[in-house]
């Protein structure tokens, strides 16, 4: 697995804990919840991931919003939500991340941790913002 996909799972997870139990944003950037040594490639990307993604969370969840048709924001489930929002925050504002891999990713991370369904449900809406959006910045 590589290092930035590890980086991902841990951001997922952070922001896991924030939507669930509201875990402050300096306690998961310090990654000391997870049980064994992470390399610095793999925390710096991570906490550039979870400081990001909170930082915009409003706009990101708006976009959210905006693109799950048919869907209440409300009822994505939390490990669905929280690879949304950090795919969503790296395809907005991590241009050095090629748009297909971060949704590549996304996809992944929902066959993994997700539902059944989610893969292709993070796909639509990843896509929908990638079409939509991108060309607005």
């Amino acid at each position: 697995m590589g290092h930035r996909r590890k980086a991902r799972e841990f951001a997922m997870q952070a922001l896991y804990m924030y939507e669930t139990v509201g875990t402050p944003v300096d306690e998961l950037t310090r990654l000391d919840w997870v049980d064994k040594e992470i390399p610095e490639d793999i925390m710096d990307f991570a906490i550039n991931l979870i400081t990001g993604t909170i930082a915009n969370i409003d706009c990101i969840d708006n976009l959210i919003k905006q693109y799950s048709r048919n869907w209440k924001f409300e009822r994505i489930n939390p490990v669905d939500k929280s690879i949304l929002r950090i795919s969503v925050y790296a395809l907005l504002y991590c241009d050095a991340i090629p748009h297909a891999v971060t949704i590549d990713e996304g996809i992944e991370l929902g066959k993994i941790y997700g539902s059944e369904n989610s893969g292709q449900f993070i796909n639509g809406i990843l896509d929908a913002i990638r079409i939509h959006e991108g060309k607005k910045r």
